[in-house]
């Protein structure tokens, strides 16, 4: 989470290859029910920032890292295109659609957003994560022009940071557990020692700080 952006814009390849991931996020069904809106305009950006209460932040100490990131991506989701598609003859239970067990729309938005963010460390840039109340949702979905049908699940910054992010407060243990077993894993020798296992653990935590 980077909460600090250096003020320069992102070139408009760069943008493209981040959110082109969409096109192989995994999702129900195959129902591609996500979403994305990319913001780059600064007032666009600013009106956004307002709606989450950027304030807020900027009284706590942190720069204006939302409207200050050169870009905002909006992931959003469709639920009627998880319904469509279970109605369909493949995928229909006696002839009803299945009764879900969790609100896949918004898992799946979640795996396009992690994609999101792992792209662009691939590409140098640094990411951050916000939500937004109901009335900044409001606010969000007019300033987008958002069809009725299609929720705005969160917001993703962009941008080059501005400085180095803190370091993780806890230690990996109390985040990740794992086997004590030094044996081999999935026949791979060596996944299992201790020492190398702890090393993996520390990347796993760095990524999920």
């Amino acid at each position: 989470m980077v909460r600090a952006y250096e003020q320069r814009p992102l070139p408009r390849k760069t943008l493209e290859r981040i959110v082109a991931t969409i096109r192989r996020a995994p999702s129900g069904g195959f129902s591609q029910g996500q979403r994305f809106v990319v913001v780059t305009e600064p007032e666009k950006r600013q009106a956004i920032a307002e709606a989450a209460e950027e304030s807020f932040y900027v009284e706590q100490g942190f720069e204006p890292w939302i409207s200050g990131a050169a870009a905002l991506v909006v992931v959003c989701t469709r639920e009627d295109d998880y319904h469509e598609r279970y109605r369909q003859p493949d995928k229909v239970v006696d002839g009803e659609e299945i009764e879900w067990p969790v609100p896949y729309w918004y898992v799946d938005a979640g795996k396009a957003a992690m994609l999101v963010l792992l792209a662009a460390i691939d590409e140098g840039l640094a990411a951050g994560v916000f939500g937004l109340g109901d009335d900044g949702l409001h606010e969000v979905r007019k300033l987008l022009g958002l069809p009725d049908d299609v929720a705005v699940v969160e917001v993703i910054t962009l941008g080059y940071p501005g400085r180095t992010p803190l370091p993780i407060a806890c230690p990996a243990a109390a985040r990740i557990r794992a086997s004590r077993s030094t044996s081999s894993f999935a026949g791979k020798p060596g996944l299992g020692r201790p020492d190398l296992r702890d090393e993996l653990l520390l990347v796993v935590a760095w990524i999920f700080a």
